[in-house]
């Protein structure tokens, strides 16, 4: 049994009510679609290169604009980490990585989870308001497979020719029917591997009639070109990478319609692979050109990405759920360097230094949107957000209260999507960046660059940056004698909160969280 508390109108079949603390007048429960891109940085987006660098953009995104224009941008919007599967854990959970057993990520297929049974996730929070949940796209959080013939789950490597030595036609846990989604359409790895098969409620979906899951090499492949940088592993002999955006953005249309004749709201989460590596942009997407349309394939993806995105709000309007839907756009991390598409003016930062995995802005300043044309008045807005927020803001956005102890680090930015309450801003900011076990803490104006080390049991200050004076974090103070002190100071009060395993976000702070 779940150890969190039910909405209160949970039970009543013909309409939830939203209740939020704050006091927001009531209305029928509003559907919600949260989407999260891959890759995705400032300056992808046309939207950010016309509003606030005055340029026009490399790559047209005239579906991601249109939210844009119609919702609340975050100037200061976030993701969790600079890296892509630390981020989805934060997401998921509401909680910084370093509360996870593998602070880093999860990066196997056939990792356990991170998540500790019964507590909190973004999707539990939701169900538990009686919504119908929906997860499509990229997992990214480990997972459970059996040994063949046995009850066995198999944990070893995660590529390589795994034939014979893990049950790929089931996910027997670790999905995300364990997290609170009653309909789940799963790529473990999304586009880049080592394992390139999907699960359809965490059952093997033959991607061809034909379909057999082989050892995916390059000899084996269909298109060799689909065998990632993270190498050759179990897959679908269909498997085709750029086919695979059209048909993720299908199952998460078709759940729309399915939920939006059902007798409750519905909550997908829709995780896209776009615009990751490798960039296999297909010749066309809904009768537009992609292919070829950009300086290059990753840009092409960016325009792929779009169309994914329009066919969500053409799911939406054509149900007649569109104008009380909330939909968020954010990403899991900062934008990807593209020398080809840089000599035309392409920055993955669009304006701030640093890209995917860098400490820097540019690592983890995304696209950061919300709409609701019903309730949000479009707009600008410069308070700091953070994707992991979205567990408190979802929870008291339908009503569901979180157990004391649990998402201690997602802040509820609710009353900034509706004006009503009093929103809580964060004193400082605990971030991680990627690979290279680098944190960060932000205490306005500075912003202090840790270097840790795999077991996070050394911390050292590496760069130093006053954000007000220097946004683009180009003039490091840590060596300058007259910011020892500042250095010295920043860098215990991490060590401090990390060390105090207490909540970060000031919505959670009179939650005890447990060691």
């Amino acid at each position: 049994m779940r150890d969190r508390i039910v909405n209160r109108f949970l039970m009543i079949p013909l309409m939830v009510t939203v209740a939020v603390a704050n006091g927001w007048a009531d209305s029928p429960s509003p559907n919600i679609v949260v989407i999260m891109a891959d890759d995705l940085g400032l300056g992808d987006v046309g939207f950010h290169a016309r509003k606030f660098r005055n340029q026009e953009p490399i790559v047209e995104t005239p579906n991601i604009d249109a939210l844009a224009a119609q919702g609340l941008w975050f100037t200061d919007g976030h993701s969790a980490t600079a890296l892509c599967a630390p981020t989805r854990y934060s997401v998921m959970s509401g909680k910084n990585g370093y509360r996870s057993y593998a602070p880093w990520g999860v990066w196997s297929t056939f990792a356990p989870s991170a998540m500790i049974e019964g507590e909190a996730t973004l999707g539990s929070v939701v169900q538990d308001a009686g919504y119908r949940t929906g997860f499509v796209g990229k997992w990214h959080l480990g997972g459970d497979f059996l040994v063949p013939g046995t009850d066995q789950i198999y944990r070893g490597p995660k590529n390589g020719d795994l034939t014979g030595k893990v049950d790929m036609s089931k996910m027997v846990g670790g999905g995300p029917r364990d997290m609170g989604f009653d309909y789940d359409f799963t790529v473990p790895c999304g586009i880049q591997g080592p394992i390139y098969t999907v699960y359809e409620n965490q059952t093997w979906f033959p991607l061809g009639d034909d379909s057999e899951i082989i050892f995916f090499n390059e000899q084996t492949a269909k298109h060799p070109q689909d065998v990632s940088d993270k190498g050759p592993g179990l897959g679908d002999s269909n498997w085709d990478a750029s086919q695979l955006g059209k048909l993720v953005s299908q199952k998460a249309s078709n759940f729309i319609r399915s939920a939006a004749t059902k007798y409750q709201p519905f909550f997908l989460y829709f995780c896209t692979h776009a615009v990751h590596l490798p960039h296999r942009p297909p010749v066309e997407f809904d009768g537009k050109p992609i292919k070829g349309t950009t300086p290059s394939n990753h840009l092409d993806m960016v325009a792929e990405l779009d169309m994914q995105i329009k066919r969500i709000v053409d799911a939406l309007k054509s149900t007649k759920t569109y104008d009380n839907t909330l939909i968020v756009l954010m990403s899991d991390n900062g934008g990807l360097q593209d020398g080809k598409a840089a000599k035309q003016g392409y920055a993955p930062g669009g304006g701030w230094n640093g890209s995917k995995n860098s400490p820097l802005e540019g690592g983890h300043r995304v696209p950061f949107i919300a709409v609701w044309p019903s309730q949000i008045e479009a707009g600008v807005c410069d308070e700091l957000v953070v994707n992991q927020d979205l567990v408190a803001t979802l929870a008291a956005l339908v009503g569901t209260e979180i157990p004391v102890g649990q998402a201690p680090d997602s802040n509820n930015f609710l009353p900034l999507l509706t004006g009503e309450g009093e929103f809580q801003s964060r004193p400082y900011f605990i971030q991680q960046a990627g690979s290279r076990n680098e944190v960060m803490l932000r205490k306005m104006p500075w912003k202090l660059i840790i270097q840790s080390n795999q077991k996070r049991t050394a911390f050292e200050p590496k760069a130093l940056f006053n954000l007000m004076d220097d946004p683009t974090e180009s003039r490091d103070l840590a060596k300058q004698p007259e910011y020892q002190a500042t250095v010295a100071e920043l860098l215990a009060d991490y060590q401090q909160i990390v060390e105090s395993r207490l909540p970060t976000a000031p919505s959670r702070q009179a939650s005890v969280v447990k060691p």
